[in-house]
């Protein structure tokens, strides 16, 4: 009968030092291509409730209300954002290039009347920072958010909608938004709040 020999050395070792490296390569390729989206032009402290509902990460349009009243609009995904500049270009007439559309593309919130959107594009991305966002428009007289949420649901129909309110927002601009919505036949949508601290 065979005998099984044991291993002479102790235990085998394993070189660490590729598997190092790939880690910092990885981690650097992450941090040179990363881009950081812009900070919202305005602040929003929203109320807080015990709600558990999450907001999905993907096709969400945000409406935001600051607490002067101003309306903001944001929607994610790129391609889509700037498919509905397109939309809202020919309704209200205006061109807009390449250049342009990447820059809507690529912006966060955004409150500025479809009169001044093409100059606004135009501006250096620093330049944009300072400059004051009027809001959108939602008086019954001239109601072009109610434009941006036709279209943004026609580019993308799996679109869930979110209202994101401060908590001192002027409650006759929420209730116009809200009327918007529902005149545009949008029945379910998400308020976003703050969690509630138990105690």
């Amino acid at each position: 009968m065979s005998k099984v020999r044991g291993h002479r050395g102790g235990s085998p070792t394993i070189d660490m030092t590729p598997m190092v490296d790939l880690a910092f390569l990885l981690v650097t390729f992450f941090m040179l291509t990363t881009k950081f989206s812009e900070p919202d032009p305005v602040s929003i402290d929203t109320p807080t409730s015990q709600s558990v509902i999450k907001i999905p990460d993907t096709d969400v349009l945000t409406i935001s209300i600051a607490k002067d009243g101003r309306v903001l609009f944001n929607m994610d995904g790129q391609y889509n954002r700037a498919e509905l500049l397109s939309k809202m270009g020919t309704i209200y007439n205006v061109q807009f290039d390449k250049e342009e559309a990447h820059s809507f593309a690529l912006a966060s919130s955004m409150g500025i009347p479809m009169g001044s959107m093409k100059q606004y594009l135009d501006m250096d991305p620093d330049q944009r920072k300072l400059v004051p966002q009027p809001g959108i428009p939602v008086d019954s007289l001239h109601n072009e958010l109610a434009d941006w949420v036709l279209q943004a649901r026609l580019t993308n129909r799996r679109l869930r909608i979110a209202i994101k309110g401060d908590r001192d927002s002027n409650y006759p601009v929420i209730k116009q938004v809200i009327k918007t919505l529902i005149d545009k036949k949008v029945n379910r949508f998400n308020l976003i709040t703050n969690m509630e601290k138990a105690g």
